[in-house]
């Protein structure tokens, strides 16, 4: 069985599609990208949809289920890389994929995900020193 491999870079998981999805791997791609972004705490996801040439409505609505289910688990998603007929033909169909933010380029993609979810916050596991400039 085919499938999409999913490569986390820091907060994120980078999805690189680089075959024309038929249904039961986009439905693989699916399950394992929300699985990922569960056990990972991924942060934001970023799919980079440039080597599609060819989208239908359920294409269409796998990448919106993706950011809906991405969102509920506190992560944001971005499509990059997208072709003029694959943007023109999800228009075409009325498709408003809710939720999915868009850039460019893997570049401009990830520095849209950082603006989105904001500075790293850190652990709170971690101890501070005491400031013993007070003490007698």
């Amino acid at each position: 069985m085919d499938k999409i491999p999913i490569l986390r870079m820091g907060n994120f998981l980078l999805v690189t599609i680089q075959v024309d999805l038929y249904d039961r791997l986009a439905l693989n791609l699916e399950a394992d990208l929300v699985q990922m972004v569960n056990k990972t705490s991924a942060r934001g996801v970023l799919i980079d949809i440039s080597a599609v040439s060819i989208v239908d409505s359920f294409m269409g609505r796998i990448i919106g289920n993706i950011a809906s289910m991405s969102k509920i688990l506190d992560a944001e998603t971005v499509v990059v890389g997208m072709q003029p007929a694959v943007a023109i033909t999800l228009i075409e169909l009325g498709l408003p994929l809710n939720g999915v933010h868009t850039a460019l380029n893997v570049e401009r993609g990830m520095k849209r995900l950082q603006e989105m979810i904001g500075p790293v916050q850190e652990d709170d596991d971690e101890i501070a020193p005491e400031d013993d400039s007070f003490a007698e």
